[in-house]
């Protein structure tokens, strides 16, 4: 490790040198190909590409591209993996790293693995759509489970669940449960509407950025570039987050040559660390402040807003003194960013899933919500909600109804498209399907995309849950350890899908800042590899072969996108944009104008509880700067001191109370279960520790937020166990 910790910076020239690395790797030829290409980024949903251009962003500014593009792009443009790769004994596959499952290459095959069976072999695509029409005729729709991720496109999405829903289960879901479904519930209950309310262009004009559990110089690297000019601007950036990450404090951004050559600019003005799981009671002690000194906003509040008295008298009854004793932030700390917060007029509140991967996830967000409300930061450019959603179409996925509960509205419209009548049952939700095929009641489940096994928590649970379903098929560009983990005695089949930008005809992504996409695609590298709609669609000429809807016209993307521009409310403009070329955002959704999604039009004030630590030590998982969800691209994490992939991160006083030393190996346990690791010191308030995702899921638990079914990733109560 560095002696010098404070020279840490994010981003800079090792990341260009390694973009530069990896696209030499992949060849230039090819990387320009794949990243210059009209299709959307296949990373994160800060979004980029599309019809402006596949380095642009939606205000043509380029390059518009970081790191994590190159990773993904030199994900799909890997060679085929050999047959005898592939077909080696599962315990053999078993004994690879993320990584190395990373390494081996894409997928052109059809795999099988047969009941019992200990390794994948070669099928053919025939056989393959048959065999798993026919194991899915033989078991009863409500047994079964559909699952994405939010990789694939709208087109693949509607038509995946489309068929779930005629063939007669609402067991729809996607990853969204594991990650910003708290923001939906948490929005929905104040502001009416579960997604952002700001446009890419409102960062422009902000002079304030709150970004609150979030590690954007990991996670949405160009996100900086924003912050930067906030900076640039004379804004401020103020950031919440129990660990001091260094790309937080200063990061070289890449396309500012001043920011290079001065080695980094300083992102925030201020930072505070709450202990992991205690920011409703920070967000109080902002709240609190920003009424003592009257800098409330009482006219918003009067004209659009409910439910302010209880809100106030809820501060009015929690002490300071409980405040700071609940959250570990000074009083004079919070008083000084509560300050800076009424001097501007112009803010935006950015959080990730460090607000989200709670038993109170959605409280989080409320919180949060109602902080915007006490100013009227709602309603005006330049000023709203952002949500750091992950994966590239997350969002798009949930908008096109990948979710087991979709609106009356969007029900009424499927039937009377379609002819058909679907059923109201309600559908499990992710974590509550794989309890119920941990119980035997899940007889087949269809994945697509996503690592599923790796992204649950309580591994141990992952494997017994997942194999305990006999027939399992996945829809994969790659092949990873979900693959070859949680098998059980059952089935399993994979079948090689395109990458986005080789899908046959185009498809559409959405961002987080509710803005489609139009992907070209076309772009030709494996012989054998299928685009998911396609499958689907042949699918579903085996498994509803009576039913009225057409699923072969489907393998055309624009007759999908034609149903589902008059199905779903806001997606009409889907109907022609192959044709216009013209890229948008979603009606009614970015809020310039005071207008809620509520049922009286009001925004509400909510009254969240303030929850309290039950344990001396509690533990967040985190990524790495080397990693994109369950994907690992790197070992070491260049952001935090090159630390391993068994990296326990704790404050140092918490390690001399513990009796345990840096570089020493140390067991950190919950409840659940057991990790060995390294001790890594870290900027954290005592208290608080961190360990990677998806390693540390061994140590949490499966109990879910009430409401947006969200499993704790975060605020886990562990103890340090030495080694003998």
């Amino acid at each position: 490790m560095p002696e010098d910790r404070s020279a840490i910076v994010g981003g800079g020239a090792k990341k260009l040198l390694y973009a530069a690395d990896t696209i030499r790797r992949i060849g230039v030829g090819k990387a320009a190909k794949a990243l210059t290409a009209r299709n959307t980024c296949k990373a994160c949903a800060y979004g980029m590409g599309g019809q402006k251009g596949g380095m642009t962003n939606e205000l043509g500014e380029f390059p518009s591209v970081c790191n994590k593009s190159v990773q993904a792009q030199s994900t799909d443009i890997q060679p085929a993996i050999p047959e005898a790769s592939f077909t080696r004994p599962l315990a053999e596959l078993q004994e690879l790293s993320g990584r190395e499952m990373e390494k081996l290459g894409r997928l052109n095959t059809p795999m099988f693995k047969p009941a019992g069976g200990d390794r994948y072999a070669a099928v053919s695509w025939d056989w393959a759509i048959a065999h798993a029409a026919e194991k899915l005729r033989a078991v009863s729709p409500a047994r079964s489970f559909f699952y994405s991720s939010g990789r694939s496109s709208n087109e693949a999405g509607f038509v995946f669940q489309l068929l779930a829903r005629v063939w007669g289960t609402n067991n729809v879901n996607n990853c969204s449960y594991y990650c910003h479904q708290a923001t939906s519930e948490g929005l929905a209950t104040t502001i009416g509407k579960g997604t952002s309310t700001v446009e890419l262009e409102d960062l422009t004009g902000a002079d304030l950025i709150f970004v609150i559990g979030a590690n954007p110089s990991s996670n949405h690297p160009r996100f900086i570039h924003m912050l930067k000019n906030c900076r640039d601007r004379g804004g401020d950036v103020i950031v919440v987050n129990p660990a001091k990450e260094p790309g937080l404090v200063k990061f070289a951004v890449p396309k500012s040559p001043g920011s290079m050559l001065t080695g980094g600019t300083e992102i925030a003005s201020d930072y505070l660390q709450p202990r992991i799981g205690s920011d409703i009671a920070l967000f109080k002690g902002l709240m609190k402040a920003v009424l003592a000194i009257g800098a409330e906003d009482r006219g918003f509040i009067d004209s659009y807003c409910t439910d302010f008295d209880s809100f106030r008298a809820d501060l009015e009854a929690l002490s300071w003194d409980e405040i700071v004793a609940l959250c570990g932030v000074a009083r004079a700390d919070i008083e000084r960013v509560a300050t800076r917060y009424a001097e501007r007029r112009n803010v935006v509140f950015a959080w990730g899933m460090g607000m989200t991967h709670h038993l109170h996830g959605t409280a989080n967000v409320e919180a949060i919500a109602n902080l915007a409300l006490l100013r009227g930061m709602l309603g005006k450019r330049f000023a709203g909600l952002l949500p750091l959603r992950g994966h590239s179409n997350v969002q798009g996925i949930g908008t096109i109804g990948v979710k087991p509960v979709v609106s009356e509205q969007v029900f009424a419209a499927m039937e009377k498209s379609f002819g058909v009548t679907l059923s109201r049952d309600k559908g499990f939700d992710t974590m509550a399907g794989l309890k119920a095929a941990e119980a035997g009641e899940i007889d087949a489940a269809i994945i697509m995309g996503g690592n599923l096994w790796g992204a649950t928590p309580d591994t141990a649970f992952s494997s017994r849950a997942m194999g305990a379903i006999g027939f399992k098929l996945f829809l994969t560009t790659t092949l990873n350890r979900g693959h070859v983990h949680g098998l059980g005695d059952g089935e399993a089949l994979i079948l090689p899908v395109t990458a986005r930008d080789e899908e046959w005809s185009p498809t559409t992504q959405e961002s987080m800042f509710n803005y489609v996409r139009l992907s070209d695609g076309g772009i030709e590298r494996l012989d054998n590899v299928r685009p998911e709609t396609v499958i689907l669609c042949d699918l579903a000429a085996l498994l509803v072969p009576d039913c009225p809807i057409d699923f072969a016209a489907f393998k055309q993307h624009r007759k999908v996108r034609e149903a589902i521009a008059t199905i779903v409310p806001g997606l009409e403009q889907l109907a022609d944009i192959d044709v216009a070329k013209k890229e948008f955002h979603i009606k009614n959704r970015v809020m310039h104008t005071p207008r809620f999604g509520t049922a009286d039009g009001k925004a509400r004030f909510v009254v969240t509880p303030t929850p309290v630590a039950a344990t001396p030590l509690t533990l967040a998982t985190v990524r790495s700067e080397g990693q994109f969800n369950t994907i690992i691209y790197e070992d070491t994490d260049s952001y935090r001191f090159k630390a391993g992939r068994d990296a326990i991160f704790l404050n140092r006083e918490d390690m001399a109370a513990f009796g345990v030393r840096e570089g020493e190996r140390a067991v950190l346990a919950s409840d659940i279960g057991r990790m060995e690791g390294t001790i890594v010191p870290f900027d954290l308030p005592r208290g608080s520790a961190l360990a990677y995702y998806p390693e540390a899921n061994v140590l949490c638990g499966t109990a879910v937020d009430p409401r947006s079914k969200t499993p704790a990733f975060k605020s886990v109560p562990v103890w340090i166990e030495r080694q003998p």
